[in-house]
C-alpha cells in the first residue's frame, strides 16, 4: 500500500516536459536543493545578469556552453558544497543539473568540463573583474544598471 502526497508546489518544466519527482529508482541526485535554487534564479536573473557582464571571447562556432549556462552550472556546484570546479566532471552529467541550466535532464547534452569551467574562471582581465563588480554591485544595491 503506498500513500502518495501531492508536492505542495508545482515544479517548473523543463523544455516543455513536465518535471515529476518519484523514488522508484532510476537516475538520480542527492542535490535537489538545485531545483530551490533554478526558481530563485528565475525570479531574481542574478546569474544572467552577471553572464551578461562576462565578454564571450570564444569563437562562435565553436561554442557548445552559452555563457548563463556555465555560471549557472559553476554556482549550482558551489551551491551544493562542491567548491573547486574538478567535481564538475562527475556532476555535468547530473540530472538535476542539468535542469538547473535548462536542460533535460535524460536527453539533455552534459554540462561544461571542469577544464572549460577553469578556463572561463582564469580568463577575465582587470577591465573584467571590474566590470562583474560593478553587476554584483548593481545586484547588491538594487540600482538599474545599463542596458
Amino acid at each position: 500500500m503506498t500513500n502518495d502526497t501531492p508536492l505542495p508546489f508545482d515544479l517548473p518544466a523543463v523544455d516543455r516536459k513536465k518535471l515529476t519527482v518519484d523514488f522508484n529508482g532510476g537516475t538520480q541526485s542527492s542535490d535537489a536543493g538545485l531545483l530551490l535554487l533554478r526558481e530563485a534564479e528565475r525570479r531574481l536573473g542574478v546569474c544572467r545578469r552577471l553572464a551578461a557582464a562576462m565578454p564571450d571571447r570564444r569563437d562562435p562556432d565553436r561554442i557548445l556552453h552559452a555563457m548563463f549556462e556555465m555560471v549557472m552550472e559553476r554556482v549550482s556546484a558551489i551551491a551544493c558544497g562542491y567548491k573547486d570546479a574538478i567535481d564538475l566532471d562527475r556532476l555535468r552529467h547530473d540530472p538535476l543539473m542539468k535542469v538547473t541550466v535548462g536542460r533535460c535532464p535524460e536527453t539533455g547534452a552534459p554540462l561544461a568540463s571542469q577544464s572549460t569551467i577553469s578556463r572561463l574562471e582564469n580568463s577575465p582581465s582587470k577591465t573584467d573583474a571590474a566590470r562583474r563588480g560593478y553587476a554584483r554591485s548593481v545586484l547588491r544595491d538594487g540600482e538599474a544598471g545599463p542596458d
